[in-house]
């Protein structure tokens, strides 16, 4: 992190996460609020593509392209160069140049060109995004739909949540056949959840995880960690009407919600432990 990033945000990588988490390794879009009567739907969510944009600019060289993603998505492209990738300053004087080298390398080129294969339409995860976050806010009223967006990295983090704002790289989401995940040595297990089904319940968990943390943050233990996550893995159970995640963390969680007559959701996400 750059110090003089005043944004909080949360990196996401799989491959840390699975170290610690029995949970999910890793898994863009826009609240609105459409006008209309009461009786009309809730407030949809739909998938801001940064990653089109980004994608123009590093196949075409276009940087009247690179100018717009830097105006239209200001906060997104400082956290995608200067914390994703790391290549410096988002206002140096060769930022842009430095960025489209840095994708001309093979792998990246056939990762973007992949993306823009699998996720040319992204209907089907705007429909479960809006429907699971519309049932989050109903379990946790008030809970704050965040805006979310696509990217393209280099295989860093799958998630990046910044206050209000999270971002899918969707290069982590492209499929366990994928061929640069076996060159780049992920376990089977790794790759069995780096496919498109993971993508909304992996930003539902995160999402929860970075305004739910681990209690006793660092100091958390083993077992608290374990603990919260089959609280969270719960919840996005609940709010996707079904049951993605199942571990004894998760059913001892179901027990613990099925005897209390009192405990909400978000009590149950703000809680240090509980004794089953």
């Amino acid at each position: 992190m750059h110090s003089n990033l005043t944004i909080k945000f949360i990196f996401v990588n799989k491959v840390f996460i699975i170290l610690f988490v029995i949970m999910f390794a890793c898994i863009g879009c826009e609240w609105q609020l459409r006008p209309g009567s009461d009786d009309e739907a809730p407030a949809a969510v739909t998938v801001e593509r940064y990653d089109r944009m980004e994608a123009f600019f590093l196949t075409t060289g276009d940087y009247s392209s690179m100018q717009q993603m830097q105006t239209r998505y200001p906060v997104q492209t400082r956290l995608l160069i200067e914390n994703v990738l790391q290549l410096g300053k988002v206002d140096a004087a060769n930022i842009n140049t430095r960025f489209y080298h840095f994708f001309q390398d093979s792998t990246l080129q056939e990762i973007i060109e992949e993306v823009g294969r699998q996720y040319g339409n992204m209907d089907d995860i705007n429909g479960q995004l809006s429907d699971a976050f519309v049932t989050l806010q109903q379990m946790i009223p008030d809970l704050t739909i965040p805006m979310i967006y696509t990217q393209i990295g280099s295989l860093d983090q799958s998630l990046v949540v910044s206050d209000s704002i999270l971002g899918i790289s969707l290069d982590k989401y492209l499929g366990e056949d994928f061929e640069p995940y076996h060159r780049f040595g992920y376990t089977e297990r790794q790759r069995s959840m780096m496919t498109r089904s993971y993508i909304v319940p992996d930003c539902l968990g995160f999402y929860l995880l970075s305004l739910y943390p681990f209690p006793g943050g660092e100091l958390a233990t083993q077992e608290q960690r374990d603990e919260h996550m089959g609280h969270i893995q719960f919840v996005v159970n609940r709010a996707m009407h079904y049951k993605m995640f199942e571990n004894k963390w998760v059913e001892q969680t179901e027990h613990l919600m099925a005897i209390s007559d009192t405990l909400t959701y978000k009590a149950l996400l703000q809680g240090t432990t509980f004794s089953f």
